[in-house]
């Protein structure tokens, strides 16, 4: 006897599926696609461009979207360890491999499209961050990014020289919409 309740296969077993407000912008849709590839990414050995094709084409992206998502996953894999960095200077409470997974992307993830893309507002980074906190973390994962990103806006400018360099992608106009 282990203490453990006993589970009998022919059981009925209730779920609950939670239905989620849909994406009001074509970059929200591919900020949670790119989010979804970045999760898979951090916890599977799979290769980035088959995690992404599989992603884009499953969700129906359309060429604009799956640019995005791509730029996304790419910018954020190039640039991780320091995104990793910055996050374990300003999330000091908590060891960087003990912070949710989730958590851990939807932070390197808005980070990269707020310091390096700059395609997006201090307010829209911290909206859709905390957004997708809600979506896919746990009940603490809102607070969590929402403390965790307000904490890194104080020192934007020099946040963003340190993770801007000459390699960078360069978005037109036409991208630096929200």
């Amino acid at each position: 006897m282990t203490g453990l309740p006993d589970f009998n296969p022919d059981d009925e077993v209730q779920v609950q599926e939670v239905e989620h407000a849909p994406p009001l912008t074509e970059r929200s849709f591919a900020r949670r696609i790119a989010l979804q590839v970045l999760y898979e990414l951090d916890c599977t050995s799979h290769m980035p461009g088959e995690v992404l094709e599989a992603r884009i084409t499953a969700q129906e992206t359309d060429r604009r979207g799956a640019r995005y998502v791509q730029l996304l996953v790419l910018g954020v894999l190039k640039k991780r360890e320091l995104l990793d960095e910055i996050i374990r200077q300003y999330a000091t409470e908590w060891p960087l491999e003990q912070v949710a997974i989730i958590d851990r992307n939807i932070l390197r993830m808005t980070m990269y499209e707020l310091m390096v893309m700059q395609t997006v507002t201090i307010g829209t980074a911290i909206d859709e961050g905390t957004g997708l906190a809600n979506i896919f973390g746990s009940e603490s994962s809102t607070a969590f990014v929402n403390g965790v990103l307000g904490k890194m806006v104080l020192n934007l400018d020099t946040l963003q020289n340190l993770l801007v360099d000459s390699e960078d992608i360069e978005f037109d106009d036409e991208e630096k919409d929200a």
